[in-house]
């Protein structure tokens, strides 16, 4: 223990007197949080939906077959349990419901102002405001097909209510998945350049021959930067908290832990592209580029995946990143626990002890 504690120390040198690595370290994070939270805003379509149908009449009848044939829509499943509802939200199943009161159809025959409910998960805001907008719409044409002579306002008064996100906080959408890209990115950046910078200054002759165990010299050089990684975590969530509104509604041990093995996967990544490259500018190339583009476009927090094909939704499950956001969107904005996110968490660890296990094993203890 001993000896991996100076290996340790020594990479932390490393890492303390080279000023590019401690302004990617932490000054990256700073800059994306701020920018995504802050900027940028999605749309979405093909969303999946709910319905929970107690009138049961004509009109009632019509108008979920006109959401269905919307190609903003699919339609989930029908209940007639308000407690589904609530369930499919949790469980991250559909994106919004639409409630229709028992005697909506007489209501509106009768020139009286028929009420329907439409309730939207807000923990994306943009979605939310969206698929509200579209329901909205689509009650305008029905309103208009029944009655296209009258010039009365409608009849029909959606009630609409935002789930987790009443103030439609756009910063609540991006944060989680900020989190995941600036962990995955700076993880796996730095790690990747930390055994081809050995090979470059010709110091991996003396940890060959230092009587020290291969794997204790991979694991040795991880330890720094997941303390480093896990600061650079706090700071996120600091800003999250006071610069962007963000609530942390679920358990904080739990957000830690799923965090620090999502750090780990993240470096197991990175020593993995350091142990199979020849030189830093390859190794940051595969790591930075390699990375950031995938996690943006196959993470979901800026391009929904229901919009892409199927296979690149298959290509989306390989990614950790993709499976840490929903963990967090489900711990931070909707309070859920293990006992919602265990499949998540699972996949996630697998992932992890797949990717250290190859790391380790692709260390090679000869140069050639």
């Amino acid at each position: 223990m001993k000896q991996f504690m100076v290996f340790v120390r020594k990479e932390f040198y490393h890492v303390f007197r080279d000023r590019r690595t401690l302004l990617i370290l932490f000054g990256l994070p700073i800059m994306q949080i701020l920018l995504f939270g802050y900027a940028l805003t999605t749309e979405i379509k093909n969303a999946e939906i709910i319905i929970v149908d107690h009138a049961g009449d004509a009109a009632s009848q019509q108008l979920t077959t006109m959401i269905a044939a919307s190609k903003y829509f699919d339609i989930n499943r029908s209940t007639a349990s308000d407690e589904d509802i609530y369930k499919a939200f949790r469980q991250g199943k559909v994106k919004c419901a639409v409630v229709f009161p028992t005697g909506f159809g007489n209501d509106l025959l009768n020139g009286q102002v028929a009420q329907l409910q439409v309730i939207a998960d807000a923990s994306d805001p943009n979605t939310a405001k969206t698929l509200t907008n579209y329901i909205t719409a689509i009650v305008a044409d029905y309103q208009q097909q029944v009655n296209p002579t009258a010039n009365i306002p409608m009849r029909i008064d959606p009630v609409t209510r935002m789930l987790y996100n009443p103030e439609l906080n756009g910063s609540m959408n991006f944060v989680p998945g900020v989190m995941a890209l600036v962990l995955m990115i700076i993880c796996t950046t730095l790690t990747s350049v930390s055994i081809v910078r050995e090979k470059e200054m010709g110091t991996m002759e003396i940890l060959l021959v230092s009587p020290f165990k291969p794997v204790y010299v991979v694991l040795a050089k991880a330890v720094p930067y997941l303390a480093l990684a896990m600061v650079d975590f706090v700071i996120i969530l600091i800003l999250s908290v006071l610069a962007l509104e963000m609530p942390v509604r679920g358990n904080l041990a739990l957000l830690f832990f799923e965090s620090t093995l999502f750090i780990i996967s993240c470096l197991s990544l990175g020593l993995l592209i350091s142990s199979v490259t020849r030189s830093q500018q390859t190794a940051m190339m595969v790591s930075m580029m390699g990375m950031m583009l995938p996690t943006i476009l196959f993470t979901g927090f800026i391009f929904p995946l229901e919009n892409m094909p199927l296979p690149l939704q298959l290509i989306s499950n390989l990614l950790p990143s993709r499976w840490f956001y929903v963990i967090v969107k489900a711990v931070m904005l909707k309070g859920l626990g293990i006992g919602v996110v265990w499949k998540e968490t699972l996949i996630l660890a697998g992932m992890t002890l797949v990717l250290l296990t190859i790391s380790i094993k692709s260390f090679k203890t000869r140069l050639s």
